[in-house]
């Protein structure tokens, strides 16, 4: 399998439309380049990318537990852009894949798009090499992805990097046991057996004693009974269905014709009438708002320019009329000292010269101009007050009032020639009649339909629990089944698969056990426990085992070597499997020392699969490694940018520090 692009729409903190091109290249020798690297910061949305593989592949079965339908609906509503943007939050979202896979040694291209809206259920729309798969329904559909790809498979290869050390923790063996059994193909024996147990049950009744058999006999003349009461309840919900119809139909000519006549013009007159009212009280009020305004303030608007001259005007009065005050005050001045200067000395001319000299160019400076308006200071602030006001206040209140007058009129207008449009309530009395009684038969109709139809459910119920009982007579009796050949053959064959299944899972487990040592040597550090792995063929509990032959607590590795141990585990299953299956890994470093962050950058990412998605952080896959050890190896490089604005993120293309400008679409 190799995933060729991914497209995010609404989905998570991608906001609109993304589309990722996964698809691994060569370089220029032909050499494979197996990784696609996401490089984010925390909470840019990194784990989205892997969120997303999981859902559109698995639906409800990509989240921790089992959900109901409601609480599934629930997680995709949560799964829909919550950021700020244009046109307020998305209504819908919709994740696409488009992938190849090889099958019975065919290669086709899938593209699966799995879209949803807020408070619906999701849809699946699957096409095979340009043709759509139309022919399966939904639960077909999700069927058919499970059997490509098995959801417990899937865990292994799509994965965080932060919680898969839950495998070392496992003491129960079922997550190792679930993948063995999965990857190996051993649960395709167990499905085979199931197979031989049903053909076994069907040519068992001959054997039955006779007891069994009128027992049988009468549970299935009592369920042949209620199929036909079930099927017939059916029929006649599908005919009040048809009534149900043809009532709707009745109903909607009729309501056509009613509009036709202006059946909708009379059901709203009332409201526009009322409407009308209200529309010429607020006219009234608006006309006295405009009136009010031009009694006041507005006429000192509508010659701004005039105003804005008498203003200056008025300024240039106020500094003559204060250097004028001044002038009297200084000649006022100017004569008491000079009667002074007289009284005190008999020649004083000297004197009285010198006063003469300093006061005349002070005087002289003094304007003389007439004032023509001679209005006080406290009369030119309030003019220039109610300017401003006019300007400001009244102006715009005045525009606002007669705009939306306007608007009011022609309203009024509009309405009025509704009313004129609307008939008369008599001329569609018998319309409005023949309308309730045709509803009141829908309503009526409806509420059988589904009586009938529950009751025909109920008798269905009860033929199907029926049926689980004669299923347990016969799996209760089976040993009772005749000794023909096809029989024991069958029975031979159940006994051969539990053997065959036994041997299996033994070989299986060796080779799992043997390239498990195999990458756990590779990946742990030199100075780390030198450990094998035993694994119990019937429970798949697993034991660590040291080199002097003592079992380790798995509780008791560190957080790095839980990691590296069910890394190991991964891989080990991986090249037992043969699958060819792709690798994603979401936080692969984040729990590791910088010793065994070398040993799973230099010799599991390059050879993990032949596609490899890493989603990092700038810490993890920093700019030493990626120089040194996956430049070479990396096909396609991103950078997840979140903006806090918009709270949402985008994609552009390079990594981090080698990040270009150009964006992925």
């Amino acid at each position: 399998m190799i995933i060729k692009k991914l497209v995010l729409h609404n989905f998570r903190v991608f906001r609109g439309v993304h589309e990722v091109n996964l698809e691994p290249s060569r370089d220029q020798h032909g050499t494979p380049r197996p990784i696609i690297l996401f490089g984010g910061l925390n909470g840019a949305g990194k784990t989205s990318i892997l969120s997303a593989v999981r859902t559109v592949l698995y639906g409800r079965q990509a989240f921790s537990r089992t959900l109901s339908k409601g609480e599934y609906i629930e997680q995709l509503d949560a799964l829909i852009h919550k950021g700020e943007g244009l046109g307020g939050h998305p209504e819908q979202a919709s994740i696409e894949l488009i992938f190849t896979f090889t099958q019975g040694g065919l290669e086709s291209e899938y593209n699966l798009i799995r879209s949803w809206g807020k408070g619906k259920k999701d849809r699946l729309s699957l096409s095979q090499d340009g043709t759509p798969r139309s022919e399966l329904n939904y639960d077909q559909c999700q069927g058919f992805l499970n059997e490509l790809i098995p959801a417990g498979i899937a865990d292994l290869f799509f994965f965080d990097g932060e919680k898969i050390a839950e495998l070392a923790e496992d003491e129960s063996g079922s997550i190792l046991q679930t993948a063995v059994r999965r990857l190996l193909g051993i649960d395709l024996i167990a499905r085979l057996k199931s197979d031989l147990i049903i053909y076994l049950k069907r040519h068992g009744a001959e054997a039955m004693p006779e007891k069994i058999n009128q027992e049988l006999r009468e549970s299935q003349t009592e369920r042949q009974a209620l199929e036909k009461t079930a099927e017939k309840l059916r029929f006649d919900a599908d005919l009040k269905a048809t009534k149900f119809e043809l009532v709707s139909k009745d109903l909607s000519d009729l309501e056509a014709s009613l509009n036709a006549d202006g059946g909708t013009w009379a059901k709203t007159r009332q409201s526009e009438e009322e409407r009308v009212k209200d529309l010429l009280k607020e006219k009234v009020q608006l006309e006295k708002d405009i009136r009010s305004e031009l009694e006041y303030l507005l006429p000192l608007a509508l010659a701004p320019n005039t105003l804005k001259e008498l203003l200056h005007d008025l300024a240039s009065e106020a500094q003559v009329k204060q250097k004028q005050s001044f002038g009297r005050e200084v000649q006022s001045l100017y004569t008491q000292l000079k009667s002074a200067l007289s009284g005190i000395e008999e020649d004083n001319t000297p004197s009285l010269q010198l006063v003469d000299q300093c006061f005349e160019a002070h005087l002289n400076e003094i304007p003389v101009d007439a004032v023509s308006l001679d209005l006080s200071d406290r009369e030119y602030r309030g003019l220039e007050h109610q300017v401003s006001d006019a300007q400001e206040q009244s102006l715009p209140r005045f525009q606002e009032a007669k705009d939306r007058l306007a608007k009011v009129e022609y309203e009024l207008d509009h309405a009025s020639l509704n009313i004129e449009r609307a008939p008369d309530q008599e001329q569609l009395q018998d319309i409005f009649t023949k309308i309730r009684q045709l509803e009141r038969q829908r309503v009526q109709l409806n509420n059988d339909y589904r009586q009938v139809l529950e009751a025909a459910k109920d008798a269905f119920k009860k033929a199907m629990e029926l049926a689980k009982k004669e299923q347990k007579l016969h799996d209760k009796h089976r040993v009772f089944s005749n000794s023909s050949e096809a029989v024991n053959n069958a029975q031979q064959a159940l006994l051969l698969l539990d053997r065959f299944a036994e041997l299996l899972t033994h070989a299986r487990v060796k080779k799992l056990e043997s390239e498990f040592i195999a990458s756990y040597k590779q990946l742990a550090r030199k100075d780390d426990l030198q450990i094998q792995a035993r694994i119990n063929p019937a429970t798949f509990d697993v034991e660590l085992i040291d080199d002097h032959d003592h079992v380790i607590n798995r509780k008791a590795l560190s957080a790095g070597e839980k990691q590296i141990y069910a890394i190991s585990i991964l891989e080990a299953l991986g090249r037992t499997s043969g699958r060819k299956l792709p690798i994603i890994i979401d936080t692969p470093l984040g729990r590791l020392d910088s010793h065994h962050r070398d040993k799973l950058v230099k010799y599991y990412f390059p050879f993990a699969s032949h596609q490899v998605v890493i989603l990092s952080t700038d810490t993890e896959i920093d700019n030493h490694y990626f120089s040194k050890y996956l430049e070479e190896e990396i096909s396609h490089a991103y950078e997840i940018v979140f903006d806090g604005k918009t709270k949402s993120s985008r994609l552009k293309e390079g990594y981090f520090w080698a990040a270009s400008q150009e964006e992925a679409v």
